[in-house]
């Protein structure tokens, strides 16, 4: 079974602590050729972590509740002249 990320997220527990998650995609082959893709999530320090709903996580090991956080919209930034001194 290969397994290929296919995303990142932050998500934060209830005490404000951030968690990086990675979101993988695994191909499970089947012997009659009808594979099935199964997603499955960790934290970038390899901790297995659980989809509850859409946007609430837990941690395997410890039982840690997580929220993702909102993907934040890029803000543009103001452009600098260039100053030249004299």
């Amino acid at each position: 079974m290969a397994a290929v990320l296919v995303g990142q997220f932050h998500a934060r527990d209830a005490e404000g602590r951030v968690y990086s998650v990675h979101e993988f995609q695994e191909s499970d082959p089947s012997q009659d050729g009808s594979g099935k893709d199964v997603i499955t999530y960790k934290l970038a320090i390899g901790d297995r972590v659980d989809k509850l709903d859409e946007d609430t996580f837990r941690l395997v090991q410890s039982g840690v509740q997580l929220i993702r956080e909102p993907e934040s919209a890029l803000q543009p930034q103001a452009q600098v002249e260039p100053q030249i001194a004299l």
